[in-house]
């Protein structure tokens, strides 16, 4: 994971805001808290390193800005829900051309957790575990090509193991449109990964 600049200034002892600022300084810490999750959502949102680190970035810039004065219920879920917006509005100027292209290089390189989230670690000998290693790069393969509605849904509950009230409240929604696009996610991801096998419940 990249060096965030703003790292020092999230720390306890650096302050993450005016001294004495102690709602600013315990966001910083809830921003290091769950900066892994917050820049997995942004890397699988927006397709690349540097754009993720940009808007984990913007988004501790604005929730030190807002002074945390609207957190409330579950901060986990507050702090990710910016996180999700700065890549939206990222999406928004940047389009999304670069980051379709890019979501190949994620995949590879990043979507070990997310398919072993889908696809759990088995104890099985070598020649099984090479066939659900391959299994598991099918998965981060078409994962990476899922519409974000589903993406991100799929992430949140299977990588980052959110409530669904967590993840209604990242993306400011019902909890029941939280679980129809759950269902409808890994649907279309076992669709995606053996078609021959929906091919013949399509023929029954």
């Amino acid at each position: 994971m990249p060096v965030l600049s703003w790292k020092d200034a999230a720390t306890p002892g650096h302050g993450a805001g005016p001294p004495g600022d102690d709602r600013a300084a315990g966001i910083g810490e809830l921003a290091l808290r769950h900066l892994d999750a917050a820049y997995n959502l942004g890397r699988w949102l927006l397709g690349n390193e540097q754009d993720a680190a940009d808007a984990v970035h913007d988004a501790f810039l604005r929730a030190t800005a807002s002074g945390g004065s609207r957190v409330d219920g579950n901060p986990r879920a507050w702090w990710l829900a910016i996180v999700r917006n700065c890549c939206l509005a990222r999406l928004a100027v940047h389009g999304r051309e670069r980051r379709n292209v890019a979501l190949d290089q994620v995949a590879a390189e990043h979507g070990r957790d997310a398919a072993d989230a889908v696809v759990p670690p088995l104890d099985e000998p070598i020649e099984e575990r090479l066939e659900h290693e391959q299994r598991r790069a099918l998965v981060r393969h078409h994962l990476a090509r899922l519409p974000p509605e589903f993406r991100e849904v799929l992430l949140l509950r299977e990588l980052e193991a959110l409530s669904y009230r967590e993840i209604a409240d990242v993306l400011d929604l019902p909890i029941g449109t939280v679980m129809s696009r759950l269902a409808r996610g890994r649907a279309a991801l076992q669709k995606a990964i053996n078609p021959a096998a929906n091919e013949v419940d399509d023929g029954l």
